[in-house]
C-alpha cells in the first residue's frame, strides 16, 4: 500500500533530523549461526540470522503492522544447495502513537532451512553468503543492511552440535508457532469475532491473547482485543479495519499467555462459521466497570446477603438521632473505610490465588467449611454481644454507643457487612467483576475499591447529612430493648451458616462446631459476669475467659481443615441433575432445552430466587411440558468445573441463571434478580 510506503520513507526522513541526538554506530548487531558446524550430505541444516538488537529499538516480523518492513535475507549459495524460507518466531505488539507494528525487541534469532546437495563431497568446505535487509526503530527508523558469511563441512557422521548452540536453537524454536491442533472459525460483522475451539483452556488460568494476523490492512491493530474462556473454547473479539471485507479464512498467529503454563504461539486459519455472542462484560472499559462496580455497590445494600447486617447499621445510626456531631461523621467514615478496605482486602486475595493457579472466584471464602464455621461462632459471637452477655469496649453497640464515640466499632461493622455481603453479586456488580478479573492488578484493585465506595456510600451520606438523623428518633431506653431484639438476627444467620456447613462438611463436622459454640457462650459469659469486677481473682477468670473466646475460633481450622462433602445441594422440587460439561452437551445433542442453575448454599441471593421463581407452579409446568432439563452447578464447595462455566460468561460469583435453547448455539443469560415471568419469557423466546 502506498501509505505505508510514505509512512517509512517519512520515518526514515526523520534521520536526517534527529542525526545529532542518534548516532552512526548500528542499532542491530546481526550473524549467521549454523545449528550444527558440520552436516551430512543431503541433510538440511538450521541457520539462524541472530539479531542483537540495541535497547529500545526494534525491528519487524513477517507482518510488520501499520508501519515498517519485515527482515530479508538473499542467499548466495553453491551450486546445489537450497534455503527455505524464513520461520518467524511470534512477534509482540509495538504500539506507536496511533499505530500498532509487530516486530522484535532484545535479541531476535530467524530460522531458516539450508539444505546441501545429496551429492556433496564428505571433507568439503563450504561458506554459505547471506545478504540481509532491515528496518530498524525507534523514534525515527533506519533502514541497516549486512552480509554475511558462515564456514561450514561436509561430514559423513556429523559430530554431535555444541550443547550451547544447542540449547539456543532450542529457546529460538519454542518461540516458534505450531499449527494449532483445534479448529477456528469467526463471523465478521464490523469485527471478526474468532472461536479457538478449545475446551480445555476452561481449565486453563489464562491472563493475555493476541492475535497477529499474516494479512496487512486486515486487522485493527491498536485497538484492544477482548477475549473470554468459555466450555466452547477460547473467544476473541478483533477489530476490523474501516475496509475490511469478510475474508475466505482469517489467517494468523493466536499467542496465549498463562499462570504456570508456557506461552502458546498457534497458527490458525479460521473458516467462517457459528460463533457465541461476546458477553458484555468484556466489551467494557475501566472507566465504565467503574460506574458498574459504583452502582452494584449500593444495589448490594439491598440484597439479601445483607439483610442481617442492616440491624446493626441501624442501630449505629439510631445512636447518633436527633444529634449533630462529630461522632456521627467519625463513626460513618470509620464504617466506610472498613468496608472499602474489606472489599479490596478480598479482592486481592482473590487476584493472587488466581495468580497461583487456584481456580477461584467471588465468595471463594465461604467454600471452605472452616471459614464458614468460624464465622457462624462471628455472628454468634455478636448476637451474645447484642443480648448484652458481654461487652468489648469500642465495638458495643447501643447505649454505650451513644455515650461515646465507637470508630472502632463502626469500622467492625463495617467489615463484618462486607464478610456478609461478599458471597454474593448485585446487578451491575456481576459484570465490573468479571471485567476485574481480566485485567492487571491495579485495573483490577480499583474496581473492587469503587464496589467498597458504593456500598458504604449510604451509611458514611447519613453521617454527614444532620438532616437525616434528626428524622431518626432520639437515643433512649428503647435502644436497649431494640439491641436485645436484633440478636435474633444474629442467631438465625448463625443457624443458616451452620446450614451450609452441613453441605460442605458432614455430621461430625457440625457437632464439633456446636461443641465449639457451647464453649465460645460459655467462655463469654463468664466474661460479661466477671469484666465489671475490680478483683484481682475476677480479673485472672476475664482474661483466660477471653483467651478461651480467641482460641475457639481457631477451632475450626484445626478440626475441620480439609474436610469436605460431595452433598448436592437440593435448590427446588423441581427434578434436577447435578451440572457438568459433558451432560450439558449430551443434552444440547438431544435438542432439549436446558436451563442452568449456577448457585451455591451460602448465597442468600439465590435462595431467595429459587424458593420465589424456580420453585412457582407456573415455571415447574413450562418446564415438564417443553421437556426442558434443570442442570443445578452446585459452587458450595470448590469445583473447577463450575468455576469454569462462570468464567465462560464472564462472572466471578454466584447466582448465573443460563438457558440454551434448543438448536442455538449460545446461552441467554437471565437477571440476577429472578422472577418467574423471566424465567418464562426466555424459555419462549428462542426455541428452535
Amino acid at each position: 500500500m502506498l501509505w505505508r510506503v510514505l509512512l517509512v520513507l517519512l520515518a526514515c526522513a526523520g534521520v536526517t533530523r534527529a542525526e545529532a541526538q542518534i548516532d552512526s554506530a548500528p542499532k542491530v548487531h546481526a550473524r549467521l549461526v549454523a545449528e550444527q558446524s558440520d552436516i551430512a550430505p543431503g541433510k538440511p541444516v538450521s541457520v539462524a540470522l541472530a539479531q542483537n538488537i540495541r535497547p529500545g529499538w526494534h525491528t519487524y516480523w513477517r507482518n510488520a503492522g501499520d508501519a515498517g518492513e519485515p527482515t530479508e535475507i538473499h542467499w548466495t549459495l553453491p551450486e546445489g544447495w537450497r534455503a527455505g524460507a524464513i520461520a518467524w518466531p511470534y512477534p509482540k505488539q509495538l504500539p506507536v502513537g496511533p499505530l500498532m507494528d509487530y516486530g522484535y525487541e532484545g535479541n531476535a534469532w530467524l530460522l531458516v532451512d539450508v539444505t546441501p546437495p545429496a551429492g556433496a563431497v564428505p571433507g568439503e568446505s563450504v561458506n554459505l553468503k547471506a545478504h540481509a535487509m532491515w528496518l530498524v526503530c525507534k523514534e525515527v527508523c533506519i533502514p541497516e543492511e549486512a552480509t554475511l558469511t558462515l564456514p561450514l563441512t561436509i561430514a559423513g557422521k556429523p559430530r554431535s552440535p555444541d550443547p550451547a548452540i544447542a540449547s539456543a536453537f532450542a529457546a529460538a524454536r519454542a518461540r516458534l508457532p505450531v499449527r494449532s491442533p483445534w479448529p477456528a472459525r469467526f463471523r465478521f460483522d464490523r469485527t471478526f469475532d474468532l472461536l479457538l475451539a478449545a475446551p480445555k483452556l476452561a481449565n486453563a488460568n489464562v491472563t493475555a491473547v493476541h492475535f497477529f494476523p499474516f494479512a496487512q490492512d486486515e486487522v485493527k491493530g491498536i485497538a484492544p482485543q477482548p477475549w473470554q474462556i468459555s466450555h466452547q473454547g477460547l473467544l476473541l473479539r478483533i477489530a476490523a479495519t474501516r475496509n475490511a471485507r469478510p475474508p475466505r479464512a482469517l489467517n494468523g498467529v493466536l499467542v496465549i499467555e498463562s499462570v504456570g503454563a508456557p506461552t502458546e504461539a498457534l497458527e490458525i486459519s479460521a473458516l467462517p462459521g457459528v460463533v457465541p455472542e461476546f458477553a458484555s462484560s468484556q466489551e467494557l472499559n475501566l472507566a465504565a466497570a467503574l460506574v458498574f462496580a459504583l452502582v452494584g455497590g449500593l444495589i448490594l445494600n439491598l440484597m439479601p446477603c445483607v439483610l442481617p447486617i442492616l440491624a446493626m447499621k441501624a442501630l449505629a445510626i439510631a445512636s447518633h438521632a436527633g444529634r449533630e456531631t462529630p461522632e456521627a461523621r467519625r463513626e460513618s467514615l470509620a464504617y466506610g473505610i472498613g468496608a472499602v478496605a474489606s472489599f479490596a482486602f478480598l479482592g486481592a486475595a482473590v487476584l493472587v490465588l488466581r495468580a497461583g493457579g487456584e481456580a477461584i472466584g467471588w465468595g471463594f471464602q465461604l467454600q471452605e467449611p472452616a471459614v464458614v464455621a468460624a464465622f457462624a461462632l462471628l455472628v454468634f459471637a455478636i448476637g451474645l454481644n447484642l443480648s448484652g452477655t458481654f461487652e468489648i469496649p469500642g465495638i458495643g453497640v447501643g447505649d454505650v454507643l451513644a455515650r461515646r464515640g465507637g470508630a472502632a466499632g463502626s469500622f467492625f461493622t463495617g467489615v463484618l457487612a462486607v464478610a456478609v455481603a461478599a458471597p454474593c453479586t448485585a446487578p451491575f456488580m456481576a459484570s465490573a467483576l468479571g471485567y476485574a478479573l481480566t485485567q492487571p492488578a491495579i485495573a483490577a484493585l480499583s474496581v473492587f475499591v469503587a464496589l467498597g465506595i458504593g456500598f458504604a456510600t449510604p451509611f458514611v451520606a447519613v453521617g454527614y447529612a444532620p438532616w437525616l438523623l434528626r428524622l431518626l428518633p432520639k437515643p433512649g431506653a428503647w435502644m436497649s430493648i431494640f439491641r436485645q431484639l436484633l440478636a435474633f438476627p444474629m442467631y438465625a444467620t448463625a443457624l443458616w451458616l451452620l446450614w451450609v456447613l452441613g453441605f460442605e462438611s458432614n455430621a461430625e463436622g457440625l457437632v464439633m462446631t456446636l461443641a465449639a459454640a457451647l464453649v465460645l457462650a460459655f467462655a463469654l459469659w463468664l466474661l460479661g459476669a466477671t469484666q465489671q469486677s475490680t478483683r484481682g481473682y475476677n480479673k485472672a477468670v476475664a482474661w483466660l475467659a477471653m483467651l478461651v473466646s480467641i482460641a475457639t475460633f481457631a477451632a475450626p481450622a484445626v478440626l475441620l481443615g480439609g474436610r469436605h462433602n460431595s452433598v448436592q445441594n437440593e435448590v427446588t422440587a423441581m427434578p434436577s441433575e447435578p451440572y457438568s460439561e459433558a451432560r450439558l452437551n449430551a443434552l444440547r445433542a438431544q435438542k432439549r432445552g436446558v436451563f442452568v442453575d449456577a448457585t451455591a448454599a451460602w448465597c442468600v441471593t439465590c435462595l431467595v430466587n429459587e424458593k420465589v421463581a424456580l420453585d412457582n407452579g407456573r415455571v415447574r409446568a413450562a418446564f415438564r411440558d417443553r421437556r426442558i432439563a434443570f442442570l443445578v452447578a452446585d459452587w458450595t464447595n470448590r469445583d473447577s468445573e463450575v468455576t469454569a462455566l462462570l468464567q465462560a460468561h464472564a462472572r466471578s460469583g454466584v447466582p448465573l441463571y443460563l438457558y440454551y435453547s434448543p438448536g442455538v448455539p449460545d446461552a441467554i443469560t437471565l437477571p440476577q434478580i429472578l422472577t418467574p415471568d423471566a424465567i418464562l419469557r426466555a424459555i419462549s423466546s428462542r426455541q428452535g
